[in-house]
Order: structure tokens, then C-alpha cells, then sequence
């Protein structure tokens, strides 16, 4: 569940190309999900195992879908082979980004 302090906590950053946040993915879980905030991280739950890139294409398609973006728009831009990932969202604000977890409590 995600409240106001957990939210007040979430580091993104806007800039001319998107915001940047970052993530904590959860892999080989029974549904993808965003299950909350850890420090300054949305922590996600995905289905797919961390084999081959899976987990991270998921991620991209799990957070294109839940921001209404395209998946090009979605970029890991650090963390790749980590379950601690830095991602970036091109054409969208901090505000959509803090309205999108502030609903999914």
C-alpha cells in the first residue's frame, strides 16, 4: 500500500527528455504489480524470471501500459542486470508519474 510520506520519499527527477525514476523489481512473482515504495524506490512485482532480459522487457511493458506511453518511450538507463534499476519515461511529467502511484494504494 502506498501513502502521502511514502510518496513524499519517491525521488524523480524531470527533465527536458522525461523523468527519471527508480525501481525495485521483484522477479518470478504470481502477478505484475506495483506492491510499493521502498526508500526512494516504486517497488514493482513481475511475473517473468530474470533469464535472458525477460524481466526487464516486462518492466518496459508493465510501465509503458500502466503510463499510457508507448514501450519506446520506456528506457532502463542503469541496472539492467540488477534488481535495482534507474528508468526513464520520455514524454511524461513528474506529476504523471505521482498521480499514476498515488492510485495504486
Amino acid at each position: 500500500m502506498i501513502n502521502e510520506t511514502a510518496l513524499s520519499g519517491l525521488k524523480i527527477t524531470e527533465r527536458a527528455d522525461g523523468v527519471i525514476f527508480s525501481v525495485h523489481v521483484q522477479p518470478r512473482s504470481s502477478k505484475n504489480e506495483i506492491s510499493g515504495i521502498q526508500g526512494e524506490e516504486i517497488r514493482l512485482r513481475l511475473t517473468s524470471p530474470p533469464v535472458e532480459g525477460e524481466a526487464n522487457r516486462l518492466c518496459i511493458e508493465f510501465l509503458a501500459k500502466l503510463l499510457k506511453v508507448p514501450k519506446s518511450a520506456v528506457t532502463i538507463v542503469n541496472g539492467d542486470k540488477s534488481r535495482h534499476k534507474t528508468v526513464r519515461i520520455a514524454g511524461a511529467t513528474a506529476q504523471d508519474v505521482l498521480a499514476l502511484f498515488a492510485t495504486c494504494r
